[in-house]
Order: C-alpha cells, then sequence, then structure tokens
C-alpha cells in the first residue's frame, strides 16, 4: 500500500511540469477560437465525475472495446486484451488518466500567470531580436517558475493523499495488489468489519505526516525563496 502510493506520487510529482509547460505553448496558439477550442476540450475534463471516466475506459480499453477492435482488425494481436485487468505498468496507466483529467485545470494557474507577464519585457526582446522560442526560455518560463515551486511544494505537503475514487474505480481482483493506495486503503479498512478503528488511527497519522511535510516545504520555502507560501 505504501509503495502504490509513493509510486503514484512520485509519478506526479515527477511529471509535475507537464501542465505548466502545456499553458506555455498552449499561450503560443495565436488563432483565438482555435486556442479557446482546445482550452475547453482539455478543461472539461476536470469536471467529469471519475465513474463516468472508467465508463469511458471501460469502452475503450475492455476486451470488447474500441482499441481491441481496431488491433484485432490490423491483425497486431490474435486475441483481445482486457487493458483494465492487467498490471503492468499500472502506476502510469493511472498517472495518464489523472493527467488527462486534470492537466488542462491544472494550466489555468499558469495562464493566469503568463498573462501577469510585463509585455515591455516581450517587446524588447523581439527588438533585439529574440525569437518565439527565446522568449519561452528566457521570460515566460522564469516568470511562471515561482507558481511552479509553490504549487510543487503544497504537493509535496500532500504526498500521501491520492484521494480515492480514481482508484476505487478502477481497482478489480487483478490489480488491487498494485493500485491501492493510502486513502483507498483507509476506506477499505472502515467498511470492513473490525477495521474502523485501525482506519482512524491510520488517517490521524497521515494526517500528522502531511501537517509535517507541511512545514518542512514552507520552511524550505522561506529558505530559497524568501517567503513562505502560508
Amino acid at each position: 500500500m505504501l509503495r502504490n502510493t509513493f509510486a503514484i506520487s512520485g509519478l506526479s510529482l515527477l511529471f509535475s511540469w507537464f501542465p505548466m509547460i502545456f499553458a506555455v505553448f498552449l499561450n503560443e496558439i495565436k488563432c483565438v477560437p482555435f486556442k479557446k477550442f482546445v482550452q475547453t476540450v482539455t478543461t472539461i475534463p476536470n469536471f467529469i465525475s471519475w465513474v463516468l471516466v472508467f465508463s469511458i475506459a471501460f469502452s475503450v480499453l475492455n476486451s470488447t472495446g474500441v482499441v481491441n477492435t481496431i488491433l484485432m482488425g490490423a491483425h497486431i494481436i490474435d486475441r483481445p486484451i482486457d487493458f483494465l485487468k492487467s498490471t503492468e505498468h499500472i502506476y502510469f496507466k493511472q498517472w495518464l488518466w489523472l493527467t488527462w483529467k486534470n492537466a488542462g485545470w491544472a494550466a489555468i494557474m499558469y495562464i493566469a500567470a503568463i498573462t501577469g507577464i510585463d509585455e515591455q519585457m516581450i517587446e524588447a526582446a523581439k527588438v533585439d531580436g529574440a525569437n518565439r522560442m527565446q522568449i519561452i526560455r528566457h521570460i515566460t518560463i522564469p516568470s511562471i517558475l515561482p507558481t511552479y515551486f509553490v504549487i510543487v511544494m503544497l504537493n509535496l505537503a500532500n504526498f500521501l493523499s491520492n484521494g480515492m475514487e480514481q482508484f476505487y474505480v478502477f481497482q478489480n481482483s487483478f490489480n488491487k495488489e498494485y493500485i491501492q493506495v493510502l486513502d483507498l486503503y483507509v476506506y477499505n479498512l472502515a467498511m470492513g468489519s473490525g477495521g474502523y478503528s485501525l482506519s482512524v488511527a491510520v488517517s490521524i497519522l497521515k494526517t500528522i505526516v502531511s501537517v509535517i511535510l507541511l512545514t518542512l516545504t514552507n520552511s524550505f520555502s522561506k529558505l530559497v525563496r524568501g517567503e513562505g507560501f502560508i
């Protein structure tokens, strides 16, 4: 359970830069209608429940789903593969679903930070001959890095909290060993016979650890950035 929690949280931290880069390149789209379309399409999944996400995954990835139909039609595989029952690369697959659901919403904060960049700096860079990639590298990204660091530190403080909805709907008897994170473990304990007291104890311990991590990351922020986030 701790292995699963650390693996999934670690993947989220490892790729925590993705929404920032997505926001940077989304901001570079010059066609306003297309830009709004992409932002809308990538933000809407955040408001979809995990039950509906699993329904989509089941329709696409089960043994009679779209993916198997295409693969078998192209003679790439001889028999259907039930991807939802597979334990291979399960941490990465869960991270992909989480990213698909939250990346667009997370990018909004970075887009807001980008809009706060002084236009005079960008215009001065263009006058000096900087191209778009140079402006992104030397102006845009450095300007939004403080926002990124604050979000990363908050995620560090929340390292043990993966939520349970995603893993609850995706768990089955085949992948339970690899998908049960701390929050889901607490829920399963509470709903099981005689496990309520232990689930409360684990929840209290998780809260204490989260408060300690929050204090440490805030102190680190003060040391590095000169200011904390709380």
